[in-house]
């Protein structure tokens, strides 16, 4: 018969690089004659810039100290067991470097499997047990937790989360079912879909308490010395944890049919994670965790295999590794250092900016515009920001005294830039301004000084053409909103020179910025890719076919949202420029809508009221819409829209626009909010054989975003 640790064994020979997490046990004796007590703490041998994960070797490791442990509980040696992490760490799950080579279903279930054969054991070792969530945890290591009988939190823990639905699995070693069983279904469906689908939306502690995850929360400067207090505690019987009764009625039922809705609104179908989920969720009101364990390990092995599952870890991998090492970024030792930042223009994007300079730099910013009220109000909005930060407890109020003495205004270029390193400009998107803006500003700044372009479409190079050093020009194009969205594409223009270059993706690294380096052509990445995309929805839509059809066509790709809602967001007026100016530069496949024309003449800001609460098509844009005969079905709109897309994509590849197809990706993930489990949109392309239709071969290497052969 095949043991738990020949299958674990077996599984760790196909993961031959896990970094082991080892599991060491030490004795004490708890507060106030409680005991003796058995710590196991989980610790991979590195600092926490390494986070501690779980593969079949670490498995294996923690198998091994529950051996140790559970034979002192049965002779009576101890009175308890607690599980704790190294410093900063508590565990963040699956090792999915291990997951990527998996290769048949047999092999994922013993992952699945494994996982619950030795965490079950902290559930019948014969002495309670207890989880010290002291730093980050995510994934099996919040699961490793809920087997114990209690659990506590330190205030100062940076994560916490189950984000396997974002990635394209389910919480498979327990949290699906031991998770509503514990705070009941609503509240898991919370942590487990809707937070999950919410670009993985981490819980505070003080939240992780409250949900009643977490029994106590202790501050992280002596949370494990609170930790065994509280214990010693609860072991005496002076405390006692009440949990809530679990109404396992209508409510239950209730509950899954809101997380059914929150998926279908988040991912219309597209993705089978969240369902599964849900299923196992649903079927855990019975309270039989044998039979929810059960289907977890069956979850969980259909998924690993599953085109989604890869294309989810592809894009982690995207952004967590080639993210934070842009390709072809010249030598960091050549960029120069930034003291001072001047900010051309003083609109919402200029304040935005402004604001994040002064933030992630603490370097005095500077802002100029035409006239005095303009600036007066976009310093304005950068110090209403402040104290927006300042209320909501992420500052203090020193901090934010500081930041507000950083940021500045005037009417004087001269006297606001001639000490600044890095100017950018942020003007109305017309060549002939921004090349005046930045003759002005070559004029006063220092020879040194990089002057960077927010532009979206426009040529970085016909912009720094008029300037004596146009090699210290670079494109440098944030996404709305600023704060939020991670990416920076840095265009390096005819000119630029490696110093000036340098310079900028330092800069946006300190800025806390996903940089790629993307050619000087028009619209770049991003907003090429949405402009074709949108473009070719627009024609379906002209052509004949009616917008609710041309809506659900891409509906299963499980957008953010519908390219409507898009063009609404983008505002008709911008989305019309941009596909002017790549119709300028690509007339044969990028065309110029007569009915958004029509739109943006008549001050419409979309396609739709909002009156019954949800999106209507206004009856009066409606009336404005001049359209074909040629009338698609959802299948023809999609192939449409997919093929044109994969076209772009290829024809962006060979000019070179970035290094490889996975920054594509990776500007479509960070910059357009494309879901984890596309992958960005390259790995449906090939999925679908669209690219090998289109462009006669696929983009990506076979198990780069896809199961590797077996």
């Amino acid at each position: 018969m095949t043991t738990t640790k020949d299958s674990l064994a077996r599984a760790a020979e196909l993961f031959a690089d896990e970094v082991v997490t080892s599991a060491h046990v030490r004795h004490l004796d708890l507060p106030g004659g409680a005991g003796r007590f058995a710590l196991i703490t989980l610790d991979n041998g590195f600092d926490h810039t390494k986070p501690t994960t779980f593969g079949p070797g670490s498995l294996l490791k923690l198998d091994a100290a529950l051996d140790q442990v559970e034979a002192e509980a049965a002779e009576g040696s101890i009175v308890g067991v607690g599980v704790t992490g190294k410093p900063f760490i508590f565990a963040v799950g699956a090792d999915l470097k291990g997951v990527e080579l998996l290769a048949t279903r047999e092999d994922a279930l013993v992952i699945g499997q494994g996982g619950h054969a030795v965490f079950t054991r902290l559930a019948s070792l014969g002495v309670p047990t207890f989880a010290y969530y002291n730093g980050a945890a995510m994934g099996g290591g919040v699961e490793v937790g809920l087997h114990c009988t209690y659990r506590t939190v330190a205030a100062s823990a940076a994560a916490f989360s189950l984000p396997e639905v974002f990635l394209g699995l389910v919480p498979g070693w327990g949290g699906c079912t031991l998770l509503p069983n514990l705070i009941g279904p609503d509240r898991a469906i919370s942590v487990i879909i809707e937070n999950s689908l919410s670009q993985n939306r981490q819980l505070k502690p003080k939240q992780v308490h409250e949900l009643g995850i977490a029994d106590a929360i202790f501050e992280g400067a002596d949370f494990l010395e609170q930790s065994l207090h509280w214990t010693a505690a609860v072991l005496k019987g002076e405390i006692e944890v009440a949990r809530p009764e679990i109404d396992r009625g209508e409510a239950w039922d209730r509950a899954v049919e809101r997380g059914r809705e929150i998926a279908d609104s988040k991912v219309h179908g597209a993705a089978p994670a969240a369902y599964r989920a849900l299923d196992i969720i649903a079927a855990a009101k019975n309270g039989d965790l044998r039979q929810g364990f059960d289907s977890e390990d069956h979850a969980l092995a259909d998924l690993i295999m599953s085109g989604e599952l890869r294309s989810g870890i592809y894009a982690f991998n995207l952004v967590q590794k080639r993210g934070k090492r842009p390709a072809g970024a010249p030598d960091k030792s050549l960029a120069r250092p930034v003291t001072k930042v001047g900010v051309v223009g003083a609109g919402l994007m200029a304040s935005q900016l402004a604001l994040l300079f002064a933030r992630r730099l603490e370097v005095p910013v500077v802002l100029t515009d035409i006239d005095q009220a303009r600036i007066d109000k976009g310093v304005g909005y950068v110090h209403e920001q402040i104290d927006m930060l300042l209320l909501k407890g992420r500052i203090h109020q020193d901090k934010a005294n500081r930041l507000k003495a950083l940021v500045t205004g005037t009417l004087d270029k001269a006297a606001g830039f001639h000490d600044a390193d890095f100017v950018i400009e942020a003007v109305f998107e017309e060549m002939g301004v921004k090349q005046q803006v930045f003759a002005e500003v070559e004029a006063v700044a220092p020879e040194h000084a990089v002057l960077a372009t927010n532009t979206s479409s426009l040529s970085v190079s016909e912009m720094a053409a008029k300037l004596k050093h146009p090699e210290r020009v670079v494109g440098f194009h944030f996404f709305n909103p600023v704060a939020i969205l991670p990416l920076l594409e840095i265009a390096k223009a005819e000119k630029t020179d490696d110093a000036s270059l340098a310079t900028a993706f330092a800069v946006a690294k300190k800025l806390k910025k996903t940089a790629v380096l993307v050619k000087d052509t028009p619209a770049f990445v991003v907003n090429r890719i949405l402009a074709r995309f949108m473009g070719e929805v627009q024609n379906v839509i002209d052509e004949g076919t009616p917008i609710d059809v041309a809506q659900k066509a891409v509906e299963p790709l499980g957008l953010p949202m519908s390219p409507l809602e898009l063009l609404e967001l983008v505002g008709p007026a911008i989305a019309l420029h941009v596909s002017e100016t790549l119709n300028a530069a690509f007339p044969d496949r990028f065309t110029v809508s007569e009915n958004l024309s029509r739109v943006v003449k008549a001050g419409k800001r979309g396609f739709f009221v909002h009156d019954s609460g949800k999106p209507e098509l206004d009856p009066e844009v409606e009336a404005l819409l001049v359209r074909g005969d040629n009338v698609l079905t959802e299948e023809q709109a999609r192939a449409r829209v997919l093929e044109a897309v994969a076209q772009e994509i290829g024809l962006m590849l060979d000019e070179g626009v970035v290094a490889e197809p996975q920054d594509i990706d990776l500007c479509l993930i960070t910059g357009a909010g494309w879901p984890f489990h596309l992958g960005g949109v390259i790995p449906c392309l090939d999925r679908e054989g669209v690219s090998e239709r289109i462009v006669g071969k696929t983009f990506l290497a076979p198990g780069v975003a896809s199961v590797p052969a077996a």
